[in-house]
């Protein structure tokens, strides 16, 4: 009788009492196993945009970087040129200039040997010579020589920047350009190392599932969100390509 009344007691203590603690257990898991799947979903997706933007202005990077290195060489080559017209202009100056000094010497030897006649024509001569052969850097040497009793009017200062001025303002632009250059394909580098690191997240953010206990996704989980974090601050630290507040890179003209 009392085996009875117990089993009794049983059946209707199961029936009315608290649900079993592996199916709280198992309700509980479900419900982080969700949560879980939405914190990944969601990271996913960032990281997804992040390495886009990201591989998008390390593109635009190395589009700027060819572009002032193409900039670069130009100028080289006209700076090059600019010299070597620079120093075909020096030459002819000085040629000019000693021609210029025998027809002096034979001025004075017709002016000591009295002969009126040949210093007259040598006087003409000096005179068309300066109107047709002299240039105007020339020109200014000479009236700083005569103004200054030099010996030599290319003794005067800053008679370099005369002939090759224009020769090295086009070699240190083409100097400006490549250190650009070079800047930009640092950027776009450091571009390059943040889509790797974006890639890594994703790959972890990828595994989290085949983990079956939780405190290990907990864990692989923590360790993306410190990469994305990572290379989330890493990026916005790198400055973006000239001109981009501008806008200009959305024009489809």
């Amino acid at each position: 009788m009392e085996k009875q009344e117990t089993k009794i007691k049983n059946r209707f203590g199961r029936r009315k009492g608290n649900p079993p603690d592996n199916a709280i257990n198992g309700k509980n898991s479900g419900s982080t196993t969700k949560r879980l799947e939405t914190v990944v979903a969601i990271l996913l997706g960032l990281t997804t945009l992040l390495s886009a933007w990201a591989t998008w202005i390390g593109s635009l990077h190395s589009g700027i970087q060819s572009i002032n290195f193409t900039k670069s060489n130009n100028m080289s080559s006209k700076g090059s040129a600019e010299y070597n017209l620079g120093m075909q202009m020096y030459l002819s100056d000085y040629m000019v200039w000693n021609t210029l000094n025998d027809y002096s010497f034979e001025l004075e030897t017709a002016k000591a040997s009295g002969d009126k006649e040949n210093i007259s024509i040598i006087k003409e001569k000096i005179k068309d010579f300066k109107k047709h052969y002299i240039s105007e850097t020339l020109r200014e040497c000479i009236k700083w020589m005569e103004e200054n009793n030099a010996d030599n009017p290319f003794n005067m200062p800053g008679l370099s920047e005369k002939y090759f001025g224009s020769a090295e303002d086009k070699v240190n632009a083409s100097q400006e350009f490549l250190e650009e250059g070079m800047s930009d394909n640092r950027k776009g580098d450091s571009y390059n190392l943040v889509t790797v690191i974006f890639s890594l997240t994703l790959f972890l953010l990828g595994i989290i599932g085949t983990f079956k206990n939780m405190p290990n996704r907990i864990a692989v989980l923590f360790i993306s969100i410190g990469f994305l974090v990572f290379g989330a601050i890493y990026m916005f630290n790198i400055p973006l390509p000239t001109g981009f507040e501008k806008m200009n890179f959305f024009e489809f003209n």
